[in-house]
């Protein structure tokens, strides 16, 4: 058989077990204040066991594109802490998402275009003026869902390396922001308390210092070839 009906017809049942078992239940802010207790239990009871088990489980959520990422991220905030759970999280947001951007490139890039076909034109323009910059711009300004950065990426011409690292970085404010709420989740009564207008703010500042370079390089462009222009109209 096929690898690629293989990989398709495994990643259909995943999707397919994850909603018929209503799994979504288990990845809201009421659960997650409900079972912080014993979360809390095992994790001191079985610290590495936890920890793995817990970026086992955020890869799949990402990589399948699942709903629950952010109840994802507090819950590593409200278990290993603001610092220790960015960085679980960061591991298994990024590993996730390179999953995804390897499915769409070499699996589900026909299904892609045909679905997000529209949307591609800008990602490939801002791919081609400065990979690492644009990547680093979409994961710091929240303008695209995660899941459809990770897609398109895929089908664009941007190098894995780049993909793999902007993301590792670019999504590292927005992590620490979600996993230091989960430290405090007994002050959280919604989501909406995270994102507040200042959050997302801050949020779009630091989208536009990483398209700083990309612009300075513009800049500099263009007065080169100004200064070119002037030098060929001085020549008799």
């Amino acid at each position: 058989m096929n690898k690629k009906i293989i990989l398709l017809s495994i990643i259909a049942v995943a999707v397919g077990a994850f909603f018929y078992f209503d799994l979504n239940q288990y990845l809201s802010l009421e659960g997650l204040k409900n079972n912080r207790d014993r979360l809390h239990d095992f994790y001191a009871e079985n610290a590495w066991g936890m920890i793995l088990g817990f970026i086992c489980v955020y890869i799949v959520v990402v990589a399948l594109s699942l709903p629950g990422a952010t109840i994802m991220t507090l819950t590593g905030g409200a278990i290993f802490g603001a610092v220790a759970g960015t960085a679980v999280v960061n591991v298994g947001a990024t590993i996730g998402a390179t999953l995804a951007f390897l499915a769409a490139r070499f699996v589900l890039r026909d299904w892609v275009e045909k679905k997000f076909g529209e949307r591609l034109a800008p990602f490939n323009a801002g791919f081609s003026k400065n990979a690492i910059n644009y990547i680093l711009f979409l994961r710091l300004v929240p303008l695209f869902p995660f899941f459809l950065v990770n897609l398109l990426s895929g089908v664009t011409q941007v190098p894995l390396r780049v993909y793999f690292f902007g993301t590792m970085f670019g999504t590292l404010p927005g992590t620490f922001v979600y996993a230091n709420a989960g430290s405090r989740l007994a002050s959280i009564d919604s989501l909406s308390d995270i994102a507040s207008p200042g959050v997302l703010g801050a949020f779009v500042l630091l989208g536009l210092f990483s398209v700083i370079p990309t612009l300075y390089q513009r800049f500099k462009n263009k007065q080169g070839s100004s200064s070119t222009s002037a030098s060929d109209k001085k020549l008799p």
